[in-house]
């Protein structure tokens, strides 16, 4: 079958408002794993349908994606790299600046006012600046500069905003030497003087912070782009995500059982006279859990073009695709082939779909988890999985219509799954991926 990108028959001029999506649903089979625990340490789940299915978050499955360093990873691309963490203000600004020879005192005072502009829109309260100045312990600097929650941060982002804090204290230098001196003691007119000129400074209003934030390349790096970020001010952009991820589950009712382990100690095996026991020094049991699980991701490529490219929504088909095709490109290797990273010593949870669907259209996406709504048997899952799948799409098919181009890499019995794509063969992953790539740069 054909890999080239069919143009959807809308005119042009409705095309150019029109989202496009990438849709992806894949089935891969895990044995004996515990691929995502809750907080007590046992697989998650998910009732659905009338039984309980084992799941893995879309947290985690993003997690491994985003992060994986092997082939077609993400960031062996030369596209800056999200940073997601609550000390980047400390860490990332503050303590390079240190490291340059800047006055700690009036560090952290810079990076606190500038902390408070960028992530809540405000001026930063004089008293607490005075105490970041005054600050003696290391506590007392990681409570005023960590924020309250996980920040995401661009590269550009977190070079912009250091030289920012470099060009504020520079311009107070002269009048405040003393912070310079070796042997300096600034009095508490000073701290207060220097807390002011400091959290007042025309350096930090707030519009040319938010100016130039938006200004920057790809500012709040790549993980944004793709999975979004939440802002809790207008200085720093909001970025809504453009690959949306839905939780793996089970097709079949969950599989669990506990698994009894010990770890021996050698001493006691070999020298039981000293110590009066033998042989094991830890007993435990752990969960483990074995299935296949139904995957869905959706990529908005006119999202994704805008959030890469930094243009509006609305004039993506003008924008370059080259960076958005070669995301996606490499994307879909990684949905097929990344597993979650948990017990990777004790379970070795590596495994590969064995069927994926690509689908790319301008329709609203549609999730195709109702076709696992009633649990398939146990025995043959992956061919009773996809015989489930060909039968749900059959009929959305005839309710709905279909108007996407669709292509299908599996493995096993295909031929109720192709007839209901409309697909004349199956096809490889890396031809999909390719495929998904034409579609981005054609679109």
């Amino acid at each position: 079958m054909s890999s080239e990108w069919h143009t959807p028959t809308v005119p042009l001029d409705d095309q150019r408002r029109t989202s496009m999506f990438l849709q992806f649903h894949t089935l891969t089979s895990y044995p004996g794993t515990l691929l995502n625990r809750d907080d007590a340490g046992f697989a998650k789940r998910l009732p659905f349908g009338g039984s309980t299915r084992i799941r893995v978050s879309s947290q985690c499955l993003k997690y491994h994606w985003r992060n994986f360093d092997g082939e077609n990873a993400l960031y062996r691309m030369d596209v800056p790299k999200s940073l997601r963490s609550r000390e980047t203000f400390r860490r990332r600004i503050a303590q390079p600046l240190i490291d340059d020879g800047y006055p700690e005192p009036l560090v952290y005072a810079v990076t606190l006012s500038l902390k408070e502009r960028v992530v809540s829109g405000g001026t930063a309260n004089k008293s607490d600046v005075k105490k970041a100045i005054q600050a003696e312990e290391p506590k007392e600097i990681s409570e005023a500069l960590d924020t309250n929650q996980v920040t995401i941060l661009g590269a550009p982002e977190m070079n912009y905003l250091h030289d920012l804090a470099a060009d504020v204290l520079d311009s107070v230098e002269d009048e405040f030497s003393v912070f310079w001196e070796d042997n300096g003691e600034p009095d508490s007119d000073a701290v207060g003087d220097a807390a002011d000129a400091i959290r007042k400074s025309d350096l930090l209003k707030a519009k040319d912070v938010k100016k130039n934030l938006k200004g920057l390349s790809l500012a709040s790096g790549l993980d944004a782009a793709l999975f979004g970020r939440m802002a809790t001010s207008d200085v720093l952009a909001r970025g809504d995500a453009a690959i949306h991820v839905a939780h793996a589950f089970t097709t079949h009712k969950g599989e669990a059982e506990s698994d009894y382990f010990s770890a021996v100690d050698e001493l006691r095996r070999d020298e039981p006279e000293e110590s009066g026991e033998m042989g094991a020094g830890h007993i435990n049991s752990q969960e483990l859990t074995s299935g296949l699980f139904y995957s869905y991701v959706v990529i908005d490529v006119s999202l994704l073009v805008s959030n890469l490219e930094g243009c509006p929504r609305e004039e993506w088909t003008e924008a370059d695709h080259t960076l958005a095709s070669s995301v996606v490109e490499r994307f879909v290797h990684l949905m097929a082939t990344v597993s979650p990273g948990a017990k990777l010593g004790s379970t070795a949870p590596y495994s590969y779909a064995q069927c994926m669907i690509g689908e790319a259209g301008t329709a609203q996406p549609r999730t195709l988890a109702n076709a696992f709504q009633t649990a398939v048997p146990r025995n043959d899952v992956l061919n009773s999985s996809m015989a489930s799948l060909a039968e749900h799409i059959e009929g959305m098919n005839g309710m709905y219509g279909s108007t996407n181009d669709v292509r299908l890499a599996a493995m096993g019995e295909t031929d109720a799954l192709a007839d209901a794509l409309g697909v004349e063969d199956t096809v490889s992953v890396p031809e999909i991926a390719e495929w998904s790539a034409g579609v981005v740069r054609g679109a």
